[in-house]
């Protein structure tokens, strides 16, 4: 993932003492996927098809790329 772009060595977010509750910057998943589909060059909210009638995405239209991650 280094040569894609991604800054290596680091931690983003923190959780509580037990790691149970995230405390700090949380990322789901979602943010993530979006994420690598950036890196990759397409655009997360113009990838859809259609099942049962209705256009459904690979990640939800509310996803964003998380810029910390990016060199």
């Amino acid at each position: 993932m280094a040569v894609a772009g991604v800054k290596t060595g680091q931690v983003i977010g923190k959780t509580d003492e037990f790691g149970w509750d995230i405390v700090e910057d949380p990322i789901h998943v979602q943010d993530l996927h979006a994420t690598l589909l950036h890196l990759f060059g397409l655009d997360h909210q113009a990838l859809t098809y259609r099942f049962r009638g209705k256009d459904v995405g690979l990640v939800n239209h509310d996803a964003k790329i998380v810029d910390k991650l990016l060199a």
